[in-house]
C-alpha cells in the first residue's frame, strides 16, 4: 500500500475515533444512570407494624390484625366526593415521610376468576381526600388499573408513564400467592417506583409532586386481601430538605 494512501487511512481511523469514543462513553453514562438509585433515602425504619394500634381504617370492623399480618376481610364500600379507593388503612406509627421506600408483602384474597381485584400500596396520605397510590392489580386494561395515580380533592388521577390510553405495564399480580412489593417515592423529585417480587426494574413509574410528604398505608379499591412484614424505611418530613 503506497505512504500516501496508508497516511489517509490512519487519518481517518483518528478522526472516527474523536466521534465513536465519546458515543461509547455516553452509552456507558446512561448505562450508569440507570443503574444508579433515583435518590436517597434517610435511615429511620418503621418495622414491627402489624399491631392494630399501629394503623387507622377508614372502616374498622372490615380489618382483622391476628398479629402476624394486616387483613381486609371485607371489601370497602363508595363514599362520598371523589372516585377514591373505597377502604384503606394508614400506618400511624413512626413519623410522617418525605422521601420514603415502603418493602412489604401482599396478597389479593379475590378469587382470580375477578379480573380487577386489587391491593393497593398509599403514600403521600394527608387526609382521605389527599393522598397517592400505586393500584396492583390483575387487570391492566381500564384506567383505574394497575397504576400509580394522585386523590387531590378530585377523582383520581392517573399518573403513571406506563399507561398509553388502553393498556398499562403488565399485571402486577396475577394469582392468589404472596407477593413482594417495594414503592419508593424520592421527594426532590417526585419520581415513583414500584417493584414487584425482588426485580431490579421497575413495573410502573411515574413522576408527581403533588404530596412531596405524607404517610404511607394499606387497602383496596373495592377488593379484600392482606400485608405482612410491612417495613418502611426513609427521611422524616421535618428533616427532609426538599419539603416546601
Amino acid at each position: 500500500m503506497p505512504t500516501f494512501v496508508r497516511l489517509c487511512a490512519l487519518a481517518l481511523v483518528l478522526v472516527l475515533a474523536q466521534f465513536i469514543a465519546p458515543t461509547a462513553h455516553a452509552a456507558d453514562q446512561v448505562e450508569a444512570a440507570a443503574k444508579a438509585p433515583d435518590c436517597t433515602l434517610g435511615r429511620t425504619v418503621v418495622r414491627k407494624t402489624n399491631a392494630a394500634t399501629s394503623w387507622a381504617p377508614v372502616t374498622p370492623a372490615k380489618w382483622q390484625f391476628p398479629g402476624d399480618q394486616v387483613i381486609l376481610a371485607e371489601a370497602g364500600e363508595a363514599r362520598p366526593g371523589p372516585r377514591r379507593p373505597f377502604e384503606y388503612a394508614v400506618l400511624t406509627k413512626g413519623p410522617v415521610f418525605g422521601s420514603v421506600q415502603i418493602d412489604a408483602e401482599v396478597r389479593l384474597d379475590t378469587p382470580t376468576s375477578v379480573s380487577n381485584r386489587d391491593v393497593i400500596i398509599v403514600f403521600g396520605y394527608r387526609s382521605d381526600l389527599e393522598f397517592n397510590y400505586a393500584h396492583l392489580s390483575q387487570d391492566n386494561t381500564i384506567y383505574p388499573h394497575n397504576g400509580i395515580f394522585v386523590v387531590n380533592n378530585a377523582d383520581r388521577l392517573r399518573i403513571d408513564d406506563q399507561w398509553n390510553g388502553q393498556v398499562g405495564a403488565p399485571p402486577a399480580v396475577t394469582d392468589e400467592a404472596w407477593h413482594k412489593v417495594r414503592v419508593r417515592y424520592c421527594a426532590d423529585t417526585g419520581r415513583v417506583s414500584v417493584f414487584m417480587d425482588g426485580s431490579t426494574t421497575p413495573l410502573i413509574t411515574a413522576t408527581d409532586r403533588t404530596f412531596p410528604s405524607g404517610r404511607v398505608g394499606f387497602g383496596s379499591f373495592d377488593n379484600i386481601g392482606r400485608v405482612r412484614n410491612l417495613t418502611v424505611t426513609g427521611t422524616p418530613a421535618c428533616a427532609d430538605r426538599s419539603q416546601p
